[in-house]
């Protein structure tokens, strides 16, 4: 494969620019923005907003964060359990329902931004919001690859075992064994349209693994 540095400021533009040149028999583009808390995915896409909206397109930004499942049934097997978090942490039947399906062909565009508050273990009332035609959904989280969910475009971080464990901070640290699961099982680096190393996020690199070996 080729891996090319790039500054964070042109791994934007670039985002950016192939994003709104990517065009979808529904018309709207549904992303997904995939990587372990300590890349940083919600950030990530919340930098796409405004170069997308400059270039003619409309967007929604949308965290995995808000989709989690009631608290009751997320953390029955406690709080710390990598398991659990790696299989069902998210409520991906709501995201699917409330977000990628009214955003995909032959949706009605009609989307639910958030669906659970999980600070106060509540649904989160929010209102719907119409997506346009030519709009993007970002949809930025963790373990958002490899289980079905219907994206157009699949945006992964990177980042190497050493590197996700000195960059996840303490109170993180029970969730390493997910990654490694969803590193093995999954392997999103090998199929992501667009895979970014971030193992120092001062100095990303855009990863073409079409290319093949160097």
């Amino acid at each position: 494969m080729r891996v090319r540095p790039i500054s964070p400021e042109h791994l934007v533009t670039e985002l950016a620019d192939r994003l709104a040149g990517t065009t979808t028999a529904a018309g709207r583009l549904r992303v997904a923005v995939d990587g372990p808390p300590a890349a940083d995915p919600d950030a990530l896409a919340g930098a796409l907003v405004d170069p997308l909206r400059a270039r003619g397109r409309p967007v929604l930004h949308v965290r995995a964060a808000d989709f989690l499942r009631p608290a009751s049934v997320r953390l029955e097997q406690g709080r710390t359990n990598p398991d659990a978090y790696y299989e069902g942490w998210v409520d991906e039947a709501g995201l699917r329902r409330e977000v990628l399906d009214p955003a995909g062909p032959d949706g009605s565009g009609r989307v639910l931004p958030s669906l659970w508050d999980a600070d106060v273990d509540r649904a989160s009332r929010a209102g719907y919001v119409e997506l346009p035609e030519r709009g993007v959904v970002l949809v930025s989280g963790s373990l958002l690859l490899g289980g079905g969910l219907p994206f157009d475009v699949t945006v992964h971080l990177a980042l190497s075992p050493a590197a996700l464990d000195r960059r996840t901070g303490p109170e993180q640290r029970w969730t390493l064994p997910a990654f490694a699961r969803y590193a093995d099982e999954v392997a999103p680096a090998t199929f992501a349209d667009v895979v970014v190393r971030v193992d120092d996020p001062r100095h990303p690199a855009l990863v073409d693994v079409a290319a093949g070996p160097v």
